[in-house]
């Protein structure tokens, strides 16, 4: 059973923005001025059991971060969009590189940037602080803050759904 109301059988690829999503929206700053990101050790099992799944996931940020690369990297993420100034130029990219429909992508964001995208994914998610505009587009509001498990709870419930996160495979990395 699941609290998300789309067909979650549908889904085959998950998108992430990563400021406000798969990172928490306060972030510390280096001595450099460079931003210094959270990441949730939860969010990174389970986009890595997905990738082993064999779904699509995918990184659109308008962050420029060599870290954000490093670290989604090292999970099996390759479709990685750093310093997306129109994210939906970059989805559109991933839709024609990947052969996804629109309807089989869940996208997870949390401010005005993410709006676009939002408006064509089959199914939009917000973290529960995303701003009120993404909030009240959001087929999916999660219960987690972002930074804070976002990723995991849609990842999970869809795996689940799909009869795809309870395996041998599932207990290691």
């Amino acid at each position: 059973m699941s609290a998300i109301n789309y067909d979650l059988k549908k889904i085959k690829a998950f998108i992430f923005d990563v400021d406000g999503v798969l990172s928490c929206q306060t972030i510390p700053m280096s001595s450099e001025g460079e931003p210094l990101r959270t990441a949730n050790i939860h969010d990174g099992y389970a986009m890595n059991l997905a990738v082993k799944r064999g779904y699509g996931v995918a990184i659109i940020t308008g962050g420029n971060s060599r870290a954000v690369r490093i670290r989604y990297e090292s999970l099996g993420v390759t479709d990685i969009y750093l310093k997306s100034s129109i994210k939906l130029n970059d989805f559109h990219h991933y839709l024609q590189k990947t052969g996804y429909r629109p309807e089989e992508i869940l996208f997870a964001g949390d401010d005005m940037p993410d709006y676009k995208v939002m408006k064509e994914v089959g199914l939009p998610v917000a973290p529960c602080d995303a701003a009120p505009e993404i909030r009240a587009i959001a087929t999916y509001v999660s219960p987690k803050l972002g930074g804070q498990g976002v990723a995991r709870d849609v990842i999970e419930q869809v795996l689940k759904v799909q009869d795809c996160w309870m395996d041998e495979e599932a207990f290691g990395w």
